[in-house]
């Protein structure tokens, strides 16, 4: 492993060590809502625009992954319809609602948002909109670089009810360039999906006091085609990516 690949390394794992500490309250807090919810039969949604959405698919019919969970996915504002142009639409106010409208959030849902940068207006119109419909809304974002790009607007971590600051920098990058000019190795995808992954772990454990939980199987896993079909079945009729 080489210089540059370690200091990545170690910066994850030494982040993540980290995290596990400082996020240990809100991360209990949050299984409880999603436990909640779960039980009341409520759905989890999960929304982010350009490399943020991955944690919205990261938790949609995944293998080991609950199947109350609802990716909100807005084409235009993630990256395979055009990257430079999502940009501008995550940026662009009233587009949003419209959006969510067709998801039938109710309330006692619970809404994750992930933004790493916590001010566009995609993020902080969806927080509105699922504190309007009474849901309970999770924001998973970088606190450092919210406070240093703000410069007076609103930003997720100030309209979410649980907060999850993933202790990133502003720009996200982690390993300096030689010449002091670049930074490469983000660390907003894997530090988000690891956190979203080991709350999720922690409500099925706590669901199984309760009986099996909807979890998936991998689909060549023995059974998994039965109860797979099952959860679909059940989860299909709010899920429109199902």
């Amino acid at each position: 492993m080489t210089a540059v690949t370690d200091s990545y390394f170690s910066a994850i794992i030494g982040r993540l060590e980290t995290l596990r500490e400082t996020l240990a309250e809100p991360m209990a807090k949050a299984a409880n809502v999603i436990c909640t919810a779960a039980r009341a039969d409520r759905r989890v949604y999960v929304f982010g625009t350009g490399h943020s959405h991955m944690l919205a698919e990261e938790v949609h019919y995944r293998a080991g992954g609950l199947a109350f969970t609802i990716p909100v996915l807005v084409g235009s504002a993630m990256l395979h319809e055009g990257a430079v142009i999502s940009s501008v639409y995550e940026r662009t106010e009233g587009l949003i609602q419209p959006i969510f409208e067709r998801y039938g959030m109710q309330p006692g849902d619970v809404l994750i948002i992930a933004s790493n940068s916590g001010v566009n207006a995609a993020p902080i119109e969806a927080a509105d909109y699922g504190r309007k419909i009474g849901a309970t809304v999770i924001a998973i974002t970088s606190l450092a670089y919210s406070t240093a790009i703000a410069n007076g607007r609103r930003r997720l971590a100030d309209i979410a009810d649980i907060v999850f600051d993933n202790g990133l920098p502003p720009g996200d990058a982690l390993i300096d360039l030689p010449g002091g000019n670049f930074r490469v190795g983000p660390a907003s995808t894997a530090i988000g999906a690891t956190v979203l992954n080991a709350i999720f772990a922690e409500v099925a454990a706590e669901l199984c006091k309760d009986g099996d939980p909807p979890v998936y199987l991998s689909a060549n896993m023995p059974g998994a085609k039965e109860i797979n079909q099952q959860l679909v079945k059940k989860y299909r009729p709010r899920n429109p990516h199902l």
